[in-house]
């Protein structure tokens, strides 16, 4: 290496190092450029805690389609077979008889079926002296003109317990019912949040909220119990007449509305 080459060489070396500053700060003046800003968001979310509540009621009355008969004898012997086999007579024929008046055997159950014994208490090993025998059938009707044929024919071959008759409805007619009952509580509460919010002043929005409550009255068969006393008199005479009546569904709903 010459002379001269040598002494350029601090130049070239110094000339080395400005390039490579230079290019850095070309790098971090890029860098800094090119990177995205800091970016910052502040939301705010509010909420009305104010809200406008009204009620309406709606009452659908109507008449029950379905009916529930208990139909039941007592049998007391000094022999627990001759108990069994008199009661059984009684229940084989009497179920014989509603099927002829066309009553399915899926609506004729057997709900009660009891034995007990009879003691003579007047002894003092209470001796047992006897046994009762007691069965009772359930019996479902939704063709009512046979419901007070089914008590006489019932009471004419040997039942000498009657009662339990329960009117109710069915599924199609209860969901029937409450959908008539909701429709008509709910327009009474939205007539009635119109006219109390025009009297108030209060403007309002969407309804936030609705409640209901629902309730059935169920009807009561007062000649039920006329008749299970006059089965035990053969001489009565008087034919069953035992009427459905009607049954009330009451519904109650509120709607709660955000006010503007």
């Amino acid at each position: 290496m010459q002379t001269s080459d040598l002494k350029t060489l601090p130049t070239l070396f110094l000339q080395a190092l400005l390039v490579a500053a230079a290019a850095t700060i070309a790098i971090v003046l890029v860098t800094r450029y090119v990177a995205p800003l800091p970016l910052t968001i502040s939301q705010t979310t509010t909420q009305k805690d104010a809200a406008f509540s009204v009620s309406g009621e709606s009452k659908v009355t109507t008449v029950p389609d379905k009916v529930v008969v208990s139909l039941g004898i007592t049998r007391k012997e000094s022999d627990l077979k001759k108990a069994q086999s008199s009661a059984n007579d009684v229940i084989n024929t009497l179920t014989a008889k509603l099927k002829s008046l066309g009553i399915s055997a899926d609506d004729i159950k057997t709900s009660n079926y009891s034995i007990s014994p009879q003691y003579d208490y007047s002894k003092a090993n209470q001796q047992i002296i006897g046994y009762s025998v007691d069965v009772t059938l359930s019996v479902n009707l939704t063709d009512f003109d046979k419901l007070n044929q089914v008590i006489d024919e019932a009471t004419s071959i040997g039942a000498n317990q009657v009662g339990g008759i329960q009117f109710t409805l069915s599924d199609d007619k209860t969901k029937q019912v409450k959908q008539e009952a909701r429709a008509k509580a709910i327009d009474d509460a939205k007539q009635n949040a119109t006219e109390l919010s025009r009297l108030s002043g209060v403007k309002l929005g969407r309804v936030i909220n609705v409640v209901e409550g629902q309730q059935f009255n169920e009807p009561r068969p007062l000649m039920a119990m006329e008749k299970a006393f006059a089965a035990n008199d053969a001489a009565a005479g008087a034919p069953t007449n035992v009427q459905p009546g009607t049954t009330s569904y009451t519904y109650t709903v509120t709607l709660e509305y955000e006010t503007l």
